[in-house]
């Protein structure tokens, strides 16, 4: 009697799970990410990555400064989460905090967290694994903080793994209105970073070959050609813009600001160890894998994955559909190998991190394997949850957070804080603008707490070209990295001008800071007088 009475409540709960089970993740997952994106606002580490004051500079340009506007977005960057930004980056705290950015973030980790849970269901995985599998995603140190910072890795595994999930269900169902919906994310994800061009290649092959199995050559055409149209607009589009923008359609490719150029220069100072060697790209990749995902975890979703591939169980179609969720790791190994890509891991290339957070992008593929593995293997489920648990737990107390030590101390952050801080102290409160390149020196901006007007910059077009060609009557003071043809300030303003007129008045490792003479300051401007001006 009191076996059936148990059993009874168990069956209970279980109905009570399965009704209430997405508003309760949905609940729970938002608490989570508030608070944590609170503790990190509050310790300053929010905004400790310098890419992330870069991104919330990109989108305030948009709406304020010297040249508003739309072609402030950009050549290199991907669009869609500066775009995000526009409704609320004009308000100073949504900008100062980092929340403009961060908002976008959080909402991506409550989706993946609810798409993690949809996917295990889709796969026939119990209650518990689902919910076992949306927890290993949220507890994870580096996915809770990044998800509360301007970074885009959130809202690109949100898409991502959206276009995976319907990707499932059409191989499962063969409804042409989830393909679309696939079709829809991914080109979604191709607008945040470029990863996404790999998975729309990765899943226009899934698609071709599941038709082609069944249907032949003519539907294959015609379904493939259908779904990269939609995939594939986001890049069609970006190529447009750089072409209409920049006059040149792959300026974002081989542009100066692009990553190829950036690569180069890392190449030439022998700092591109990966490129050319697959067998050191797949090392560091797996490194900054188990470090972003912790390795117990990453070993039992490898697991998990070869048992979810050869579970005969569960239809060919749906298991091939899973293969777009390893998609980031052969993207990430094969943009080390060809030198499109850098990656530090301290102690193996260098004695820093750079980039180690590209291993993040695994944390919700590895959630769902492991989650599964526990289904398949119940009487170890209790050990592996037990252990998985015992890791985030370990991680949290130990504050063991690699793209935490990324931010803080590798080379994903620079100490600008002495030029800003100085900028604030001596010119803040004074007429005049200071002539800096935004591309070198973004996170300077940014700390600064100045307004965006202030700043004479690559985007601020008219004023950037005179102010280049005449410093001392634009530029009241001058930001640059002195003899350092990378800086575009040096590389481009005119030598006699300035070293006639200005004076060195602060020397950093990151910058130097020049100031415009007092007896050569009668012909500065300091109104926005080319505003109306093409």
């Amino acid at each position: 009697m009191k076996i059936k009475i148990e059993k009874a409540k168990i069956n209970n709960l279980t109905r009570f799970l399965e009704k209430y089970a997405l508003t309760l993740i949905v609940l729970t997952l938002i608490l989570v990410a508030t608070a944590t994106w609170y503790g990190f606002y509050q310790n300053g580490l929010g905004l400790a990555y310098n890419d992330a004051r870069s991104h919330l500079n990109i989108g305030r340009r948009v709406v304020e400064g010297l040249k508003p506007g739309l072609a402030q977005i950009g050549s290199v960057w991907l669009p869609l989460p500066h775009l995000l930004m526009v409704p609320t980056i004009w308000n100073d705290f949504f900008w100062h905090s980092g929340l403009s950015g961060a908002i976008q973030s959080m909402g991506s980790f409550v989706i993946t967290g609810v798409l993690v849970y949809l996917y295990l269901k889709k796969l026939g995985a119990s209650i518990f694994a689902r919910f076992f599998g949306v927890a290993l995603f949220a507890l994870n140190l580096n996915v809770l903080y990044l998800q509360s910072t301007a970074m885009t890795e959130l809202l690109l595994i949100a898409t991502m793994t959206a276009g995976s999930y319907y990707l499932l269900l059409w191989a499962q169902k063969e409804n042409i209105v989830d393909l679309l919906k696939c079709s829809l994310f991914i080109m979604l994800s191709t607008l945040i970073r470029y990863d996404g061009w790999f998975l729309i290649f990765i899943a226009t092959l899934i698609v071709a070959f599941q038709i082609f199995r069944k249907k032949g050559y003519k539907a294959t055409e015609g379904m493939s050609i259908m779904f990269m149209s939609l995939g594939g607009l986001g890049i069609a589009l970006w190529v447009l813009w750089n072409l209409l923008i920049f006059g040149d359609p792959l300026f974002f490719a081989f542009g100066p600001f692009s990553a190829h150029s950036q690569q180069e220069q890392l190449l030439a100072a022998g700092n591109l160890p990966t490129k050319g060697d697959i067998l050191l790209s797949i090392k560091m990749y797996l490194y900054a894998l188990f470090f972003n995902s912790y390795t117990l975890p990453a070993i039992l979703g490898l697991f998990g994955g070869i048992s979810l591939w050869f579970n005969k169980k569960i239809n060919i179609n749906a298991r091939i559909a899973t293969l777009a969720l390893i998609a980031p790791f052969i993207f990430n190994i094969l943009a080390l190998y060809l030198g499109h890509s850098v990656l530090f891991i301290q102690g193996i290339s260098g004695d820093t991190w750079f980039n180690v957070r590209y291993g993040v992008m695994l944390a919700p593929s590895i959630a769902i394997f492991v989650a599964y593995l526990t289904d398949k293997v119940k009487p170890m489920r209790f050990v592996i949850v037990g252990l998985s648990l015992l890791v985030l737990t370990f991680a949290f107390l130990n504050q063991d957070a690699v793209t935490i030590d990324d931010a803080r101390v590798g080379s994903s952050q620079k100490n600008v804080s002495e030029v800003s801080d100085w900028l604030a102290d001596n010119a803040g409160d004074k007429e005049g603008f200071i002539l800096i390149s935004a591309a070198s020196h973004d996170a300077i901006i940014f700390s600064s707490g100045m307004d965006m007007s202030r700043f004479i910059h690559e985007g601020t077009g008219l004023y950037w070209d005179t102010a280049l060609g005449n410093p001392d009557h634009w530029a009241r003071w001058i930001v640059m990295r002195t003899h350092d043809e990378n800086d575009l300030v040096f590389r481009e303003i005119n030598k006699e001008a300035w070293e006639d007129h200005y004076t060195l008045v602060d020397h950093y490792p990151f910058a130097d800071i020049y100031e415009l003479k007092p007896d050569s300051m009668t012909n500065l401007n300091t109104e926005p007088v080319l505003k109306n001006v093409k």
